[in-house]
């Protein structure tokens, strides 16, 4: 948490559900902020400070478990 000290962030984020996500790497080929990547080959795991709720992603998602939310 240390490394989001003094930054601002965005008022959206993508959200994954990762028990419905099949891994398949579409959201991290298509992020252009690299914020989200493939976790230990099981599921998308979205890196907060980098999100800026573009909605690619979630756009691209080919099983649709990728939703973009306002922060909270």
């Amino acid at each position: 948490m240390s490394e989001m000290v003094g930054k601002k962030l965005s008022p959206r984020h993508a959200v994954v559900d990762i028990a419905a996500c099949v891994a398949c790497g579409t959201c991290e080929d298509v992020c252009p902020r690299g914020a989200i990547h493939i976790y230990q080959g099981q599921y998308a795991k979205v890196q907060e400070e980098r999100c800026v709720g573009c909605g690619k992603c979630a756009q691209e998602c080919p099983a649709s478990v990728i939703q973009v939310e306002v922060r909270a």
